[in-house]
């Protein structure tokens, strides 16, 4: 059984810095991930690390992990285009959005 309270969970996408690759991920805190993409272990393998996907161009949030990881995993089975569409929706200049999560 769940207990209710205040939970965050973000989904997120990061992208390269010429926008050519994209990365979904779910994480319970953001600015924090995002260090830890930028500022991987030595010996990380990642794919963000070998990509260079720091930078965040779209967010959602959840109260629920549960919700959470069910919309990643829905957004990572889309295609290119349609999460492109999902971006421009929330973010149409693609601008990075690192700076802008406390």
């Amino acid at each position: 059984m769940k207990t209710l309270g205040t939970h965050n969970y973000y989904v997120y996408i990061l992208t390269n810095k010429i926008k050519t690759v994209l990365y979904t991920g779910v994480t319970n805190d953001l600015k924090n991930r995002l260090y830890w993409h930028k500022n991987p272990e030595a010996i990380e393998k990642s794919f963000t690390s070998k990509y260079k996907c720091f930078y965040l161009i779209y967010f959602e949030h959840f109260g629920d992990i549960d919700t959470a990881i069910a919309r990643e995993k829905q957004i990572k089975g889309w295609t290119r285009q349609k999460k492109e569409n999902l971006i421009k929706e929330f973010n149409p200049d693609w601008k990075f959005l690192n700076e802008e999560i406390e």
